[in-house]
């Protein structure tokens, strides 16, 4: 038993063996089953997606620049910046996941005359 637990580990059996076809059966079986019993944590954003692209750049290894739309968010001008901040990171989840943080923004107009927000994260 011992010898047979080692070869399989080991996968000492050649291809067209019966012990081979077991070893890819389980492998497949893994492939295939487990996303049915564990949470892998991988789920879609709710954020719904936006109607304009958005632009992403790097910022010189300190994070990213990402730019929206200011059709795609609409921030009122009352806000307090920690209220900003989390409708800006809202904004940007479905490119950058939700591991970021934003750490300032500023309104710009784009290169076709659009209102614009950049927005600087890091994660």
């Amino acid at each position: 038993m011992n010898k047979l637990l080692k070869s399989y580990f080991y996968w000492t059996y050649p291809r067209g063996h019966v012990h081979y076809d077991v070893l890819v059966t389980l492998i497949l079986l893994f492939i295939f089953v487990t996303p049915h019993l564990w949470n892998y944590g991988d789920t879609p954003s709710r954020q719904p997606a936006p109607s304009h692209p958005m632009q992403v750049i790097g910022d010189g290894g300190r994070g990213i620049i990402v730019t929206v739309s200011a059709d795609d968010l609409s921030v009122p001008a009352s806000e307090t910046d920690s209220e900003v901040r989390k409708q800006l990171r809202k904004a940007i989840e479905p490119v950058t996941g939700d591991a970021v943080s934003v750490t300032r923004w500023e309104t710009a107009i784009d290169s076709q005359g659009n209102r614009v927000w950049k927005i600087w994260a890091r994660r």
